[in-house]
């Protein structure tokens, strides 16, 4: 019930704070080990398709970016939000539960990246408290807007803070742009089977994020999982790019917008189908576990033109 619950919460002290701007520097070795991370040439090493991600006849520095890289620059995100003042909680009970990436333009093979971060949404949801964090990322020395992430947090045990009968709730999304669709009933438009790897999550986390639930079998245990877990945003960068393989003929650059929800965890070497619903310029899309028959992840992209082999 509002008011009845972590006292300690001010929410005003929350979405007033200002982040200090930072700089996340990467080379074509990081977007390289990224590609192979969420599974690029793992079922052929030469597929036209997806070998610009990791390989280039005129020298690495020509090597394409997936969209999703963009998430790397979010991964200090966590440790920042267990400093924030107003908002006490326990960072064992923080859940990851979706990621919204807006891209201005493609990312380039390396660059210096400048980060501003905010606060864009706290909701009281009585037992927990739901935290949005916007990051805008930006080339460093050109000054151009690159790409938008906006995290949405869980903070279990952290709600009940609301002063009022009226539950508390603050955005400043107010197109709403993460708004998720219903899966639709019929047939997906595409369907495709690919398997992760026994060593994915040790290969994932070399991109930068070293929580060891995805490496420590005791820390896994301690968390309740029979093994450590492949990193959500390793599975969303699975399910981005099946989409540009199936959908967008192989070309990452027709992705305007990318929204996931996480669902449940996946364990590295079961095998992920993602399935795909076209409508317009949107692809609905919802990920599943053969092994289990559970779904993972699901949400939509947003493409700004149709690939011509449609």
């Amino acid at each position: 019930m509002a008011g009845s619950g972590n006292s300690g919460i001010d929410p005003e002290l929350v979405i007033s704070h200002k982040f200090p701007e930072s700089l996340h520097t990467y080379t074509e070795r990081d977007a390289a080990i990224y590609a192979l991370g969420v599974g690029a040439c793992t079922k052929d090493a030469i597929d036209d398709k997806e070998l610009k991600y990791v390989y280039h006849q005129d020298g690495q520095e020509f090597i394409q970016v997936l969209p999703t890289f963009s998430t790397l620059f979010t991964v200090g995100i966590p440790s920042q939000i267990e400093q924030l003042p107003g908002l006490p909680f326990d960072p064992r009970l923080l859940l990851h539960g979706q990621q919204y990436i807006e891209v201005y333009k493609p990312l380039p093979s390396h660059g210096c990246i400048l980060n501003k971060t905010s606060i864009a949404g706290l909701h009281d949801k009585g037992k927990a408290a739901v935290l949005e964090v916007e990051i805008v990322s930006y080339e460093k020395e050109s000054g151009e807007r690159l790409c938008m992430n906006r995290l949405s947090i869980y903070l279990r045990g952290a709600g009940g803070f609301s002063k009022s009968s009226q539950p508390y709730s603050y955005s400043s999304n107010r197109s709403n742009q993460s708004a998720f669709p219903k899966i639709p009933k019929s047939q997906p438009f595409a369907v495709y089977e690919e398997c992760t790897h026994a060593s994915q999550a040790l290969l994932y986390r070399l991109s930068g994020d070293y929580n060891p639930l995805h490496s420590d079998p005791k820390f896994a245990e301690s968390a309740g999982f029979s093994r450590p877990i492949l990193h959500g945003l390793c599975t969303l960068g699975f399910a981005v790019r099946t989409i540009i393989k199936c959908i967008c003929g192989g070309d990452q650059n027709t992705i305007k917008s990318v929204s996931g929800r996480f669902l449940l965890h996946v364990y590295p070497g079961e095998t992920l189908i993602t399935e795909m619903w076209l409508e317009g310029l949107r692809v609905i899309y919802q990920v599943k576990v053969k092994e289990r028959n559970r779904a993972v992840l699901f949400g939509f992209v947003d493409l700004d033109r149709l690939s011509s082999s449609l």
